[in-house]
């Protein structure tokens, strides 16, 4: 079995204190690696470390307050940290400042070396509340000897494109750090679990909890199936995903019977699709 141990940690940032939410991350993350010493990967909530503050504490500025470059003082710190613990960490997301003076909502993965791995720009941000610059692609990245996995965050996961995408790159797994406040939250556990079935992947959308966010953080399954899902307060969701499963749903089919993507290799081709100017492509060969 390839097999992902995970932990979601569904917690808060300190509002508007960078430091003080560093330290309360870098403190859960060594408690899992204490608590759980079979996990292999953290992941944690959308603009933890940009210590994001609840929706009506919220300042507009605090976005170009709290950003930072990419490599930068913070990633070493996370490099560090990640070294450490030997872990995987997928450490939410960040406000990035670029050089040409644009603000992108970051999400980033950390590998065991401490190396990044992956920087995903978020290509839809919750527009018009939201103020960051969109990314213009979709990210991809390898844990070795065990699978692919798919970076997203928040409101991207309301844009069948984004799953449909990182699949078709060869995601088997779909991260996905949160930062929901409002109670369209049900609409976006129906998409997880509509993105995990119809993607046959497996889909972790780790929320912040209350009163960051209203909490509900949900591991789906590639058959659309609901593995864990959280309350609203903090906790820890601990699961060990078995990436053969999407093997195994991918050639037989969902629940024994539906197989969408062997459907598209057949004859998609052939399908015109208007609204991208072109036609699905052949799922690129693998190593």
């Amino acid at each position: 079995m390839r097999t992902l141990a995970l932990a979601a940690l569904q917690t808060t940032p300190v509002a508007h204190d960078p430091e003080a939410s560093w330290e309360r991350f870098a403190d859960q993350v060594r408690a899992v690696r204490d608590t759980f010493p079979h996990v292999q990967l953290v992941v944690v909530p959308e603009l933890l470390l940009a210590a994001e503050a609840p929706l009506l504490r919220s300042r507009a500025e605090w976005m170009r307050e709290a950003a930072v470059p990419v490599p930068g003082p913070l990633t070493d710190r996370l490099a560090a940290l990640a070294r450490e613990t030997g872990l995987w960490l997928v450490p939410g997301s960040v406000y990035e400042q670029t050089d040409d003076g644009h603000v992108h909502n970051t999400a980033l993965a950390v590998s065991p070396e401490g190396e990044i791995a992956a920087r995903y720009r978020k290509v839809f941000p919750w527009q018009p509340y939201e103020r960051t610059r969109p990314g213009g692609e979709f990210v991809v990245f390898d844990l070795p000897g065990i699978g692919r996995a798919g970076l997203a965050i928040c409101y991207d996961g309301s844009f069948p494109e984004t799953a449909r995408q990182l699949a078709w790159l060869g995601a088997e797994v779909i991260v996905q750090p949160t930062l929901t406040t409002t109670r369209d939250r049900e609409m976006e556990l129906v998409c997880a679990r509509a993105n995990a079935w119809t993607n046959q992947v497996y889909v972790v959308n780790v929320n912040a909890a209350d009163p960051a966010g209203v909490g509900q953080s949900v591991i789906v399954d590639p058959e659309g199936t609901v593995r864990q899902q959280a309350g609203t307060g903090e906790e820890v969701l601990v699961d060990v995903l078995d990436l053969d499963t999407v093997t195994r749903v991918r050639t037989y089919g969902s629940a024994g019977i539906n197989r969408p993507w062997a459907q598209l290799a057949r004859y998609g081709d052939r399908i015109e699709l208007p609204m991208y100017g072109g036609t699905f492509r052949p799922v690129p060969e693998r190593d």
